[in-house]
């Protein structure tokens, strides 16, 4: 689509109308949406250490420093993505535990697109939801704690989408890698709608999840699974067969001389072809 510019502007009344009834409990107020933020996640945690509320959501239309995994920025151009962060309580989530957050994030993401769009994606473990081989989302959780309180008690977890950046802009080296829910067509949604179909799936009356269901549509749409893979991020790198993903959203990878590996970081690689 050379040339062209969305109108899909951000606002909190345009994505009231798209919650479900079940995802009314957040309210217009808890609902913050800026032009532009240094990152969404950055924002969230300091409005979580100063009492945010759960399923607080903040959203941007620009990131001018997007935050990956293990350090890693994320391309955050303005008026081609979705970039939101929604603030969590751990005290009012059902998990055994908060590791499966991101699982619960990737799904949500992929059933999303696919509830308004006719597009397929997948999920890379850990966070990555692909699309006709290229990365179009990815995903980063946060723990915070309270200054008064022991152990972890926010999760920050932040979704970007690609929704619609061309090809040609992101940075060269990303081009080969990076894709877009709508980068070469006119979107046939907004952003709007799809940040409320998310919410739709990550936020229910109580947030009880069932966590046997999630995790199962999960490992259904973990494209590498039974793939040989390469493992990155671990303070080493080696080649692995990705054999399931464990009820605590891990990997489990065996090396080519049987040892089996459980991993809670990390990343991993595989040619598209090869999953196919």
């Amino acid at each position: 689509m050379p040339g062209y510019k969305s109108n899909d502007i951000l606002s909190v009344q345009s994505i009231l109308p798209y919650l479900s009834h079940s995802s009314k409990i957040v309210t217009p107020e808890r609902i913050h949406i800026y032009d532009s933020l240094e990152s969404t996640n950055i924002t969230a945690k300091e409005m979580a250490q100063t009492g945010a509320e759960h399923d607080t959501i903040v959203i941007a239309n620009y990131q001018t420093a997007g935050k990956g995994r293990q350090g890693k920025t994320f391309h955050s151009p303005p008026d081609h993505g979705l970039y939101m962060t929604i603030i969590l309580h751990a005290s009012e989530l059902s998990f055994s535990t908060p590791t499966l957050v991101t699982a619960l994030a990737a799904v949500s993401v992929c059933e999303a697109i696919e509830s308004i769009v006719n597009k397929a994606p997948q999920i890379k473990w850990v966070n990555d939801v692909f699309l006709d081989g290229k990365k179009i989302c990815g995903i980063l959780t946060e723990s915070v704690s309270m200054p008064d309180s022991p152990g972890v008690q926010r999760i920050i977890l932040g979704i970007g989408v690609n929704f619609s950046t061309p090809p040609a802009e992101f940075p060269e080296e990303l081009q080969h890698i990076a894709g877009s829910l709508f980068g070469t067509e006119k979107p046939s949604i907004t952003r709007n709608q799809l940040a409320a179909e998310i919410i739709n799936r990550i936020i229910s009356p109580d947030n009880q999840h069932n966590e046997k269901e999630m995790l199962e549509k999960y490992r259904k749409r973990m494209f590498l699974l039974g793939k040989k893979v390469t493992v990155t991020g671990t303070g080493e790198t080696y080649e692995a067969t990705a054999v399931d993903i464990d009820d605590t959203g891990q990997l489990v990878a065996r090396k080519d001389n049987g040892e089996i590996l459980l991993l809670s970081s990390g990343d991993i690689s595989a040619s598209w072809s090869s999953c196919n």
